[in-house]
Order: structure tokens, then sequence, then C-alpha cells
């Protein structure tokens, strides 16, 4: 069984936050992820864009950041993954929304499963869209099997 564990930092933890630590959990079934542990940090633009300058030298705000673990351990005699933490701007995501004419719970779906991905160690080395990791990605969220909706 996946668990995420879903907080906010910034801001207060929003009231669909529940919602997004289900959809997070399906996600992870979805991609074959088992015991996994993840967290996932919602917060404002001026946390993002310190952890943006710390980890990747880019003194700018992003939508979302992946901080793999990828750890072994044993917890009550199972052996569980901490795969990591996903940290997600609400601030971008909603600059998003209306850059790219999509609503804040298809953004976020899209957010999230990006950043499971980057855990589970997919990468891409630019944002066009025939990239393997957001072909896939894009396909997960039309292709149905994961929530349709959070927000």
């Amino acid at each position: 069984m996946n668990r995420v564990d879903v907080a906010a930092e910034g801001l207060p933890l929003p009231e669909w936050a529940e919602a997004a630590g289900t959809f997070a959990a399906a996600a992870c079934d979805a991609l074959s992820c088992e015991n996994w542990d993840v967290s996932v940090l919602f917060c404002d633009d001026i946390f993002i864009r310190e952890l943006n300058r710390r980890f990747r030298g880019k003194d700018e705000p992003t939508d979302v950041l992946s901080f793999p673990l990828g750890e072994c351990v044993i917890e009550g005699g199972e052996e569980r993954w901490a795969s990591g933490d996903i940290v997600i701007s609400l601030e971008t995501l909603r600059s998003n929304c209306k850059t790219f004419g999509v609503s804040e719970d298809e953004e976020l779906r899209r957010l999230l499963l990006h950043g499971l991905l980057h855990l589970k160690g997919l990468d891409h080395a630019t944002n066009a869209p025939d990239e393997a990791m957001l072909v896939l990605q894009e396909s997960m969220l039309s292709g149905g099997g994961l929530p349709p909706s959070i927000v």
C-alpha cells in the first residue's frame, strides 16, 4: 500500500489536500510502485524559489520540484520505499492555468504526476511535448485509471 503525506508551507493547507494525496497514491499504483512513502508539500512562490535557487541554481519560482530519496526502510517488519518529496507552488500552478488555459484541477493532477515520474527516475531534457516522460504523463492523465478530479 502506498502512503502520501500532504502538508503546506507559507499558506494554509488546501481543503482538497486529502484528495490530492488520494490522487498521488492512485498514481503510484498506476506506475506499479509498491509500498511507497511520498511527501507532498504545497507552498508559495517565495518558498519554492529559495529551493530552486539552492538546489538547481535557478533564482526563480517554478511549479514543481522533486527531491528523490530512494531509500528502503523497514517499518514494523514491512519493507517500504521512501521515495522522496514533491514540492508544488500553488501560486505558479495558478499562473500556469492562465498561461495554458487549463483548470486548477487539471494542472494540479499534472504536477503531482510529473513529480512522481521524477521520483520514479524518469527525466526530460526539455519541455517539448514529444519527450518520452511527458508523453507518458499526458497519456496517463487522459487515459483514465486515475481519479478524475481533486479540486
